[in-house]
């Protein structure tokens, strides 16, 4: 049993990621399944605009210095990048001061960078040992420790991947079905039909659980999709019944509202031809697993900062 709550542990975690790299052997992909799955879906664009600059996330979100700093690491993919904020706000909401986070579906190197910006031990598991090694690089230029950790593998088997580790928050982004299809690898569960991919989702789902301490919070960042004939598969509310499945039930829900880009162009056809709603928010699950009062007790005194030129007693700050 690895003892998460040290940063001892941090040469054995990388002699897992390295072993796990090994057997898993090389896995090009067309496309980095992680700024897909991890993203905000296609709206939040890193690089792909031909002048090599990032495009438009750059105005949105880089106002803080490590934002601009993972973007700068990232590859000039056109594709997008989660959001550094939300990391952010669950780490600091939602997980212990240096408590482990575990995520299943860790194509991307955000969520890893961010939790080692906050002292939070970061623990991530893809199947693209390709896109796991660009983040260890991009990891290397931007961290210090805690260093996040990447292993290469499949996340039904994630318990034994991490050498039973036990966590203290899950937190992830995983495919919305086959929405973006990052591979055409067997076990990419963005390959798979509606069925086979809820099959296996919940599996996963159900693995992580099983790590995740007694009385700890999990969260999944979830968009719905529709299947051939327009209608909406219910992604999120497949995703509570999975994780209530597994024994951890819902507490709260947000939504996360992305920048519109270019969809009141592209809604337009589609609304004319069958009345289908353009979307402009993806849906934050909170879960915990046993006591929610015992829960946030062990993540301790809300962290947050002061907004410059706000009263503390102003009602913006209450949220009246």
């Amino acid at each position: 049993m690895v003892d998460t709550n040290s940063f001892k542990n941090q040469d054995k975690l990388w002699a897992i990621s390295k072993q796990a790299s090994k057997q898993a052997g090389s896995n090009p992909r067309g496309l980095a399944r992680c700024f897909g799955q991890d993203s905000m879906k296609g709206e939040h664009v890193v690089g792909g605009n031909g002048n090599g600059t990032h495009g438009p996330w750059d105005a949105y979100s880089h106002d803080d210095d490590v934002s601009r700093r993972i973007a700068a690491a990232q590859p000039q993919s056109g594709t997008s990048i989660f959001d550094p904020v939300l990391c952010e706000l669950a780490y600091r909401w939602f997980c212990p001061p240096a408590g482990t986070v575990l995520d299943p579906f860790a194509g991307g190197s955000v969520r890893g960078i961010v939790a080692s910006k906050l002292g939070r031990q970061y623990i991530g598991v893809d199947l693209s040992e390709r896109q796991l090694e660009a983040n260890r690089e991009q990891a290397a230029r931007l961290c210090g420790e805690p260093m996040p950790v990447w292993i290469a593998g499949d996340s039904r088997q994630i318990a034994a991947a991490c050498d039973g580790v036990q966590v203290d928050l899950v937190f992830s982004c995983p495919p919305y079905a086959d929405l973006e299809v990052y591979s055409d690898d067997p076990r990419d569960i963005s390959t798979m039909g509606y069925a086979d991919f809820l099959k296996v989702y919940r599996e996963i789902i159900a693995a992580c659980i099983g790590m995740l301490k007694q009385d700890r919070f999990a969260a999944f960042v979830v968009g719905d999709v529709r299947d051939p004939k327009g209608f909406y598969r219910n992604l999120p509310g497949d995703t509570v019944a999975a994780f209530q499945d597994a024994g951890a039930r819902l507490y709260n829900e947000a939504m996360l509202v992305t920048c519109l880009g270019s969809l009141p162009i592209r809604v337009g056809r589609q609304f004319a031809a069958g009345r289908k709603l353009g979307k402009t928010h993806q849906n934050v699950l909170v879960f915990c697993k046993g006591n929610p009062q015992r829960a946030t007790e062990a993540v301790g005194p809300v962290e947050f900062g002061d907004v410059e030129g706000v009263d503390s007693e102003s009602p913006i700050a209450v949220g009246a």
